[in-house]
């Protein structure tokens, strides 16, 4: 493992983003944050650094634990981080939300599906 890495490369190789240009994107719109701070693409990462990640369909908060600018396994990529408990329970708290969610009546057009049919039973 090498000591510097950049930012968008360590993200990719930690397996938050597909891509490095994906990566690059969330760090130009302010998606990514170097402990507390919005940062550029060049940005080195060190260890102990805490990264607030908004990935899309996530939000993570998460301290470095290694540097490495090669992608691996998921396993090995999870070892390069440790996410923060705060950032767990949000994104559990989001996922049971997202679980629960119930489209309004209003969005049903025409004659519904079985799946929607059991989904106004269960709002009833």
């Amino acid at each position: 493992m090498s000591e510097q890495v950049r930012i968008d490369k360590w993200l990719w190789a930690a397996r938050f983003f597909k891509t490095r240009s994906l990566a690059a994107e969330a760090i130009d719109r302010g998606r990514v944050k170097i402990n507390d701070d919005r940062c550029k693409t060049s940005r080195q990462v060190h260890l102990n650094d805490l990264i607030d990640i908004d990935n899309g369909s996530a939000e993570w908060q998460v301290r470095v634990l290694g540097v490495s600018s090669q992608r691996g396994s998921a396993t090995i990529a999870r070892q390069l981080y440790a996410e923060t408990d705060e950032s767990i329970q949000r994104r559990e708290k989001q996922a049971e939300q997202r679980r629960l969610y119930i489209e309004p009546a209003e969005a049903l057009r025409g004659r519904p599906t079985k799946r929607d049919r059991r989904q106004l039973d269960r709002s009833k």
